[in-house]
């Protein structure tokens, strides 16, 4: 059972308890999350299953869209409604024009800190253990990228916005540091996650649909090829000697391969349309390696 499970994930839930509820569903021991959400939090969660998981370096690189409601005027100390209120302050004199431009300033690319309740470690340890044992260290800024940033309603104090963003951004922070540009503060409130890559959340299932199918035998309708979240990557296919020089791990040497030298890494296909794995290329060597292999079998035609 190999690819990935568009999730929608319920709040209350961690993504590692949707993790071991889709392990125990599918009977398939191979399982993990790409990009986990807070519990409180709602939306995509791509669940990858047996090979599946080799893909979850790449799919971490993809960009995501959020929707993020953000109360202004409530400092917590989780950047969230979750955390203890540490200040509040009236919002009232601000203004939709002040709002706009405030946003204005997280747009692109920005300097951001991770919250004190995050998985980020510091020493080996993960902040939100240190967070709870009252320990408070001082974190490092680590560049983001957002890609859209609007704001798509305004009724005060809560602003929602739908953020497009690259690797490593937290909308706590974001949430955050907007209250601090404001003098205000603030903190999120909610949470979506309506796109991660490909996988959108028109498209996501719920897990008491994903049990049924699972429970009636249909589960691998739902499940999407492992290849599926690299499409906006190279592809090349090579001839069967190749082929089989790619499934044991050796480099190869590719004629016509200008577009993928550029970006690095491409998709490599069997004659029979096979999805073989990733390769990387050295520019020292002039060859292919493999970076991924998600298939050890492979017949020439």
């Amino acid at each position: 059972m190999d690819g990935i499970l568009n999730i929608n994930k319920p709040p209350g839930r961690t993504s590692f308890s949707i993790v071991a509820e889709i392990k125990r569903l599918s009977g398939e021991p191979r399982v993990g999350h790409a990009g986990t959400l807070d519990p409180s939090a709602t939306g995509v969660l791509p669940i990858c299953l047996g090979r599946g998981t080799r893909v979850v370096p790449f799919l971490m690189t993809a960009t995501k869209t959020y929707r993020a409601q953000i109360e202004l005027g409530v400092t917590t100390d989780t950047y969230d409604a979750e955390g203890e209120i540490i200040q509040q302050k009236d919002p009232s004199p601000i203004s939709r024009e002040q709002l706009e431009s405030a946003l204005n300033s997280f747009r692109g690319s920005i300097q951001q800190t991770p919250p004190m309740y995050s998985a980020v470690k510091h020493q080996g340890q993960p902040l939100y253990k240190l967070a709870r044992a009252g320990i408070n260290v001082k974190r490092k800024s680590r560049p983001v990228r957002i890609d859209r940033l609007e704001l798509t309603d305004w009724q005060p104090p809560l602003a929602t916005i739908e953020v497009t963003c690259g690797k490593g951004t937290y909308i706590r922070s974001l949430a955050h540091d907007l209250g601090q540009s404001l003098g205000c503060g603030a903190s999120l409130r909610s949470l979506i996650r309506l796109r991660y890559g490909p996988f959108d959340i028109a498209e996501a299932i719920s897990l008491p649909q994903v049990g049924d199918a699972f429970r009636l035998g249909y589960g691998h309708n739902f499940i999407y090829p492992i290849d599926s979240v690299l499409l906006d990557w190279p592809a090349v296919v090579v001839n069967d000697e190749m082929a089989q020089a790619v499934v044991k791990g050796q480099p190869v040497r590719l004629k016509k391969s200008g577009g993928a030298k550029k970006r690095g890494y491409c998709r490599v296909y069997a004659p029979d349309g096979h999805f073989l794995g990733v390769l990387h290329y050295h520019p020292e060597r002039e060859s292919w390696q493999p970076e991924r292999i998600f298939s050890r079998e492979f017949s020439q035609t």
